[in-house]
């Protein structure tokens, strides 16, 4: 008896950690996220690209459309970082029109962005993996260059 209930306790338990998290990060964290993807994604123009890096780096005396947002999306994003070989760092980007690998530094940049935004690292054969996919940022100039805190809120999913 005793097996059995051990048995549909960690049934239980594996269904649970198999259902997808629902994240949402906000002011910083969030800017971070949109940006370092953004640079990467085919889908946000270079004009947009410009005044989110022009954010990130803290120049707020510029205009924009004001009502304008600037949307930066992902359907998944995979990094890995070695553990055994230090020396390996990648992240896969799928878009809805096409893919985007990273190596070095840039997939560093994006990896560590995304556990600070709360992407859940997990352990595999020698590997940290951060995954995570359904990313859509949305960033508001006009309200960042109020410099109250707000403007930049990112939801993604962790997990299966």
């Amino acid at each position: 008896m005793r097996k059995l209930i051990l048995l549909a306790f960690f049934v239980a338990l594996g269904q649970e950690a198999a259902v997808a998290k629902s994240i949402t990060a906000t002011g910083p964290t969030a800017l971070a996220l949109a940006v370092v993807v953004a640079d990467h994604s085919p889908l946000v123009s270079a004009f947009h690209n410009r005044v989110l890096a022009r954010l990130f780096g803290g120049n707020t005396n510029f205009g924009f459309t004001p009502g304008r947002k600037i949307s930066v999306t992902a359907d998944s994003i995979v990094c890995r970082t070695g553990n055994v070989d230090i020396t390996s760092r990648t992240c896969e980007l799928t878009f809805t029109v096409g893919k985007r690998a990273l190596r070095g530094r840039e997939a560093n940049e994006l990896s560590a962005t995304a556990a600070v935004a709360g992407a859940a690292s997990e352990g595999a054969a020698g590997s940290t993996i951060e995954s995570f996919s359904k990313l859509a940022c949305t960033i508001d100039p006009n309200e960042i260059m109020q410099k109250a805190g707000g403007g930049a809120e990112c939801t993604f999913e962790t997990g299966p």
